[in-house]
């Protein structure tokens, strides 16, 4: 049984048609990419799935359990949790203190001490590079050092599934690198199935099992990166939006 099943999703603001009858399967232990050009709905559907918006149809169920409209926090109590494209993290607080509320307030089976919060974020600060910050203000990071720190806190809570929306994007190759390596551990490390929007295709093709593509709101495509980018509705896909780009 998949781990994540969206059935005939939609999603409108007002007139226009955001997301338009999606339904996907994600498997246990996967990471799946979610690609498509600009305005295609991909960030959207991640909120969808997280309750940071609402579906105006279909279905949405976790783990065989039917989350559709259910408050966000009660989504993340069931194992899922999402990093967005903007960090907001607790301004005043340490890099370590950022991470250790992850644990605090994850999966409520069992509510850690402090003490072990603590020591479950140093071990998530350390997963992701930031070993060294813990004593850190969050005002002295970087942006793609801030995407790291939520990423740990969003581990610390000990999710199922991991919701990533460009958290890649703007690295040099380095930072792209290790970001590759980190992603793919979150998986065999941690057991985290990672659904994933981006839009570096040399990361997509190299680190995802499969990528679907959404072109206004609908999947075009669905198989392996490297097939799935050959696809003819795909080229054409990425080459009107640059043709519309070009043309704006």
């Amino acid at each position: 049984m998949p781990i994540l099943e969206l059935e005939a999703i939609e999603k409108h603001f007002g007139g226009l048609n955001v997301i338009e009858d999606v339904t996907l399967g994600v498997d246990d232990g996967e990471i799946l990419a979610v690609v498509g050009p600009n305005g295609a709905g991909k960030s959207t559907l991640l909120k969808l799935v997280v309750g940071l918006e609402l579906p105006s149809g279909g279905r949405i169920r976790f783990r065989g359990r039917d989350i559709t409209g259910a408050p966000t926090h009660r989504i993340r109590q069931t194992g899922i949790a999402m990093v967005e494209q903007t960090p907001r993290p607790f301004p005043t607080l340490t890099v370590l203190e950022n991470a250790a509320i992850g644990a605090l307030f994850g999966t409520p089976d069992r509510r850690p001490s402090e003490a072990e919060a603590v020591e479950v974020g140093k071990r998530m600060l350390s997963l992701v590079g930031l070993a060294d910050r813990c004593d850190a203000h969050v005002d002295g990071l970087n942006l793609h050092e801030l995407r790291f720190l939520e990423l740990a806190r969003a581990l610390a809570g000990r999710p199922r599934l991991l919701l990533l929306d460009e958290v890649m994007a703007g690295l040099n190759e380095s930072e792209l690198r290790a970001s590759i390596e980190m992603v793919r551990a979150i998986r065999d490390e941690l057991g985290v199935t990672v659904v994933w929007v981006e839009h570096v295709m040399a990361a997509v093709v190299e680190l995802a099992e499969r990528a679907v593509v959404l072109d206004f709101g609908r999947i075009i495509a669905d198989g392996a990166p490297e097939e799935v980018m050959r696809a003819p509705r795909v080229v054409e896909a990425y080459l009107g939006a640059a043709g519309g780009a070009a043309d704006a």
